[in-house]
């Protein structure tokens, strides 16, 4: 062969093997971002929460099959996992991690991605919980608990976990780095102007922020509950509870409204994409307050507790109520853009309760003018607590509930509208799809590239395109238990399935 010829070759040689990075790199097994290929050689893999039998299998989404090619093994599954009645996934693929809780015996299980196993399981005091997050360096888990009033803490990097007293505590929200975590106190209002140095007195409050303390802030609260915090400024919070109380490592503060901000009936937070503003949805009518809005939190460095690690809110002012007449229950960020989901009361009397049937709105919100955008679009009925971004332009919206709505009286009086609880919103067009009524939508993924997203309805997974919300074939990819989440191990974002 002549020089020029090997030469030529070579260079192909070479320049296939950069092409083939994703797949095979010159002897070395890897696929996206420098993730090394894993064991079942599966590039798209979608992991489900399965119930009865507890298991975390995962099917292979390029083909929509839950078995490898040649048959020699009918499902792929995380092995050792040893969980019971897993129902969400906390998807984190950046860290190539999923943690996922069990209802059954209260423990986080952390997956390997990378291995396809279980690495870990975390044991979560307090009882029950009915919200929980672990921080994206895996060092906090904060979750609550409604039936015991607390808040718990597992601090993995201080080996130790902790339980805060907080009555009427139903939910937490963490911020993607973990400097904030706050707590959300069930069926509350609080007003503008209320804080501990105005007077307002303990349990007063709806939302908190819990606060790892200092060694010098620990020794200041030892053997008092209700620590006062006084910053540099002459600005001071006083904590509902310190724990553990001999020392303590933990304080959970009361979050002060200014005089523009008040809460309704608060039940989560979303944060902003540059983390300098947590964003609580106040739900209103829908849980049986008297408005539905957002309130607006800042996140400077004045309101954090200074050379501290982990959550620091610990002097934390709302500056502004937004009304959001559509409803407020859940939110999701694309730049400045939030798009807020919740459901209007059918005959809404502003200050009086619901008379009527709910049915869903989706509302468009700019951050950086603080206005609503357009009109509110009609989405599904019920409770939404599940957004998450698509391929060609569609956010997917699942809610819970859905047939106890305006759209499903309408259904039943025989008008030709679908009821059911996922709607497929076009962000470029401002038009809603809504799917036909197959249960509780309780776990959304998104599958990049390959224009389709994975479903957990009604405890069946379903399978569609994010063109026009076709359904494709899931025959092979059912299971024989009941699903209740669905997370894209392989996706480029932890904003895929989750959201802070």
């Amino acid at each position: 062969m002549k020089k020029r010829s090997v030469a030529r070759v070579s260079a192909l040689v070479s320049v296939s093997c950069f092409v083939l990075l994703t797949l095979v790199a010159c002897g070395k097994d890897y696929f996206i971002a420098g993730r090394s290929l894993p064991p079942s050689g599966v590039l798209n893999r979608v992991m489900m929460a399965e119930q009865n039998p507890d298991a975390l299998p995962f099917v292979d989404a390029y083909y929509d099959v839950r078995h490898n090619t040649t048959g020699s093994i009918s499902q792929f599954e995380i092995s050792n996992f040893s969980g019971k009645l897993p129902v969400t996934i906390q998807n984190l693929p950046e860290q190539q991690v999923g943690a996922v809780y069990n209802a059954g015996n209260g423990a986080l299980t952390l997956v390997n991605y990378a291995a396809e196993k279980v690495s870990s399981s975390i044991t979560v005091p307090g009882g029950f919980s009915d919200s929980i997050f672990i921080t994206r360096d895996l060092n906090y888990v904060y979750a609550a608990n409604d039936a015991n009033h607390v808040v718990s803490v597992v601090d993995r990097a201080a080996g130790a976990s902790y339980v805060l007293n907080l009555p009427g505590v139903y939910s937490v929200s963490v911020s993607p780095g973990g400097s904030v975590a706050l707590a959300f106190v069930q069926n509350s209002d609080q007003g503008a102007g209320e804080s501990t140095a105005t007077g307002t007195p303990y349990g007063s409050f709806s939302v908190y922020s819990i606060v790892k303390l200092t060694q010098s802030q620990s020794l200041a609260a030892a053997n008092n509950p209700h620590y006062t915090y006084t910053d540099a400024n002459g600005n001071s919070n006083t904590a509902e509870d310190c724990e553990p109380q001999n020392l303590p490592a933990y304080c959970i503060f009361p979050v002060s409204t200014g005089p523009n901000a008040k809460f309704v009936h608060p039940m989560k937070a979303v944060f902003s994409s540059d983390g300098s503003t947590a964003y609580v949805l106040d739900c209103g009518p829908e849980c049986g307050g008297t408005e539905s809005g957002i309130t607006a939190i800042p996140l400077t460095a004045a309101a954090l507790n200074p050379n501290s690690i982990g959550a620091s809110g610990i002097n934390l002012v709302a500056s502004t109520f937004t009304p959001i007449p559509g409803g407020a229950t859940d939110a999701i960020f694309n730049g400045n853009t939030m798009y807020i989901a919740g459901q209007q009361c059918q005959n809404f009397v502003s200050g009086q309760p619901c008379t009527g049937l709910f049915t869903g709105y989706l509302t468009t919100f700019d951050t950086t003018t603080g206005q609503i955008q357009g009109q509110p679009v009609p989405i599904s009925d019920g409770f939404h607590d599940k957004m998450v971004f698509g391929d060609d332009n569609t956010l997917w919206i699942g809610s819970n509930i859905c047939n106890a709505g305006v759209r499903y009286q309408e259904a039943q009086a025989g008008q030709n509208v679908n009821y059911g609880c996922l709607t497929m919103f076009n962000t470029g067009t401002n038009t809603a799809t809504i799917d036909s009524y197959k249960g509780d939508a309780t776990g959304i993924a998104a599958v990049g590239t390959l224009h389709k997203v994975y479903t957990a309805e009604g405890g069946q997974v379903y399978i569609y395109s994010t063109k026009d919300m076709s359904e494709l074939d899931n025959s092979n990819v059912t299971v024989a238990g009941t699903v209740t989440d669905v997370a894209y191990m392989d996706s480029g974002t932890d904003a895929d399935n989750t959201y802070y």
